[in-house]
C-alpha cells in the first residue's frame, strides 16, 4: 500500500459538489488515511478538500458560452494536470463535466495514474461514439442509472451502477416533511416553486420568463405563493435586483439556497432541465421543465441530440411524464397553462405519483458506499492498496 493516499478530484458545478461530498465521506470511512485535492464547492470543502481552483471557474453552460471562457478553462486544466502529476495523486476522480474532466483523465491515465469518471455522459442522447473515448480515459465508470450499462457493451467498459445519492438523501431527510411550516405556509395555500437554475447563464435565459409565468399564474390563483431559491449569494443579489425592477407585484419569496426545501413545500414546480428535476421527481412533485440557451448553441445541440426526451424523469420512465418546453416556447402563455394543469388535473397527478415511486425505487441504493466500494476495488486491482 502507498505511504499516503492522495486522491485528485474535480467537480464543476453544484450537482457534482453533492456527489463528490458524499463519495469523499464514504471513502474516508473505508480508507481513513485518505486526502483529497482538486476542485469542488462548499460541500466538498467541508469534507476536507484542498481546493486548487474555485469551482465557479468551471461552471459555464453551452457551446457558445464556453468559447468565451475557453482559454481560461484550458489553462486551468493544463495547470491542474501538471500539478497532479508533479505531486502525483494515487487516483483521479472526474465528476461529470465530461468536456473538462475526460481529457484530464486521459492525460493522467497516460502518466500511470488510475482514473474514475463519476456520472456517465449522456451517450444515449447524443455523441454515442463517446463510449470509445471514455474507455481510453477511465479505468472505472460510475453510472447513476440502471439503463446506462447497455450503451457501453461494445467497449466492455468497467462500470458500477450506484443509483443516485439524492434518492437516499431525500428519503432520509425528515426536515422536508415540515417544509411548508418552515416557510410559514399553510396546507391550504397554493405554492409554486420557481427554479431557473444554479448558474448565471441559466438565470440569464430563464429567470425573467419564470417570473412572467408567475405573474400569469397569479392572475388565475391570486392566493398563490411563489418561492424562488438562489443557489449562491451572488445569484441572490442578481435575482433580488431583477425582482425589484419589475416583479414587485408578484407574491414572491426569494430565499437563499434551500432549493430542495422549496420544492418540498411546493404543489408544483417550474424548473430548468438538470439534476434538480431528479430531486423534484424523488420528492414526488409535478413539474414543468423548461430550458433556453443561446440561439447558436441551441442550433448546434438540436442537430446532435438523438433522445426523444431531455428531462430526467422522462428519460428514466421512457415516456413524456412531464412537459418539456424549449427555447422560444419558454414564455408565460405556454408555461402557465401547463402549470395550471399540474395543479388541477387529479388523474394526471396520480399517474405521476405512481411513476415517480417506481423511479425512486430503482434509484434508492446506498450510492455513496457502492461508489466507494467500486473505487476501493479498483485501487486494490491497481496495486495502490493491499488486496486484504
Amino acid at each position: 500500500m502507498a505511504d499516503r493516499l492522495l486522491i485528485g478530484i474535480v467537480a464543476g458545478e453544484t450537482s457534482g459538489d453533492i456527489l463528490g461530498a458524499g463519495l469523499m465521506q464514504a471513502l474516508r470511512t473505508k480508507l481513513p488515511e485518505i486526502e483529497f485535492t482538486g476542485i469542488g464547492g462548499e460541500l466538498m470543502q467541508a469534507e476536507g478538500l484542498h481546493v486548487r481552483y474555485p469551482m465557479e471557474r468551471l461552471s459555464v453552460m453551452g457551446l457558445v458560452e464556453v468559447l468565451g471562457r475557453l482559454c481560461e478553462l484550458l489553462k486551468v486544466r493544463k495547470r491542474l494536470i501538471r500539478e497532479l502529476t508533479e505531486q502525483p495523486v494515487n487516483l483521479f476522480i472526474g465528476i461529470d463535466a465530461p468536456d473538462f474532466t475526460l481529457n484530464m483523465e486521459l492525460a493522467l491515465r497516460q502518466s500511470g495514474i488510475a482514473t474514475v469518471h463519476y456520472v456517465s455522459p449522456s451517450v444515449w442522447a447524443w455523441k454515442p461514439k463517446r463510449i470509445y473515448k471514455i474507455k481510453r480515459c477511465a479505468d472505472l465508470l460510475l453510472a447513476l442509472f440502471p439503463f446506462e450499462p447497455r450503451y457501453y457493451q461494445a467497449t466492455r467498459q468497467r462500470m458500477a451502477v450506484v443509483g443516485h445519492p439524492l434518492a437516499r438523501q431525500i428519503d432520509n431527510d425528515t426536515h422536508l416533511l415540515n417544509a411548508r411550516e418552515d416557510f410559514g405556509l399553510t396546507s391550504e395555500q397554493t405554492v409554486v416553486a420557481l427554479l431557473p437554475g444554479s448558474r448565471g447563464s441559466e438565470i440569464k435565459y430563464l429567470a425573467e420568463p419564470f417570473l412572467q409565468t408567475a405573474r400569469w399564474l397569479q392572475q388565475q390563483h391570486p392566493e398563490a405563493v411563489f418561492l424562488l431559491p438562489a443557489a449562491t449569494d451572488k445569484l441572490y443579489q442578481q435575482l433580488s435586483e431583477l425582482v425589484k425592477t419589475g416583479y414587485t407585484d408578484v407574491n414572491l419569496r426569494l430565499v437563499r439556497k434551500q432549493s430542495r426545501s422549496v420544492m418540498a413545500a411546493a404543489d408544483t414546480v417550474l424548473i430548468a432541465s438538470g439534476t434538480a428535476t431528479l430531486e423534484a421527481t424523488l420528492l414526488g412533485k409535478p413539474m414543468v421543465v423548461a430550458y433556453r440557451m443561446a440561439g447558436l448553441t441551441y442550433s448546434i445541440y438540436s442537430r446532435m441530440v438523438k433522445s426523444a426526451h431531455i428531462a430526467l424523469p422522462n428519460l428514466l420512465a421512457q415516456e413524456r411524464l412531464v412537459p418539456e418546453v424549449l427555447q422560444s416556447e419558454v414564455r408565460p402563455e405556454v408555461l402557465g397553462p401547463l402549470l395550471l394543469r399540474s395543479l388541477q388535473d387529479q388523474s394526471y397527478k396520480q399517474h405521476l405519483q405512481h411513476q415517480f415511486s417506481q423511479i425512486k425505487a430503482q434509484l434508492l441504493q446506498d450510492s455513496d458506499d457502492l461508489a466507494a466500494d467500486a473505487i476501493v476495488q479498483l485501487l486494490r486491482d491497481q496495486g495502490v492498496i493491499n488486496a486484504d
